[in-house]
């Protein structure tokens, strides 16, 4: 069995290293978890590995809020020290400090 050690933790706040838009983690796949269908999607010439840890993000833009599924090779952490306003951050997590949101729900 292979060790795997995600880059970001849960409650951090990420920005996407090439996509205007950035997010808090709220759960981490530690490879590609998600269809085929939503893998082939992606534009071959960029598609990640699937072999890398796999971020669930509660994304933003100055447009609106989604949940995304992001390769850690395509994040970044963000210094912007603003916090993420997605309506769905407080089902689960506390006030924003020092760059995270502290989890104050279970999860599963």
């Amino acid at each position: 069995m292979e060790l795997r050690t995600a880059k970001f933790m849960i409650g951090q706040v990420v920005r996407h290293r090439l996509h205007p838009f950035r997010g808090v983690v709220f759960d981490i796949d530690p490879k590609f978890a998600n269809s085929d269908e939503w893998y082939e999607s992606i534009p071959e010439d960029s598609r990640p590995s699937k072999d890398q840890p796999f971020y669930h993000l509660y994304a933003e833009t100055e447009a609106t809020y989604y949940v995304a599924y992001v390769s850690e090779q395509n994040l970044v952490p963000d210094s912007s020290g603003e916090p993420v306003e997605h309506p769905e951050l407080d089902d689960i997590f506390g006030e924003f400090e020092d760059g995270y949101y502290p989890l104050q729900a279970a999860l599963n």
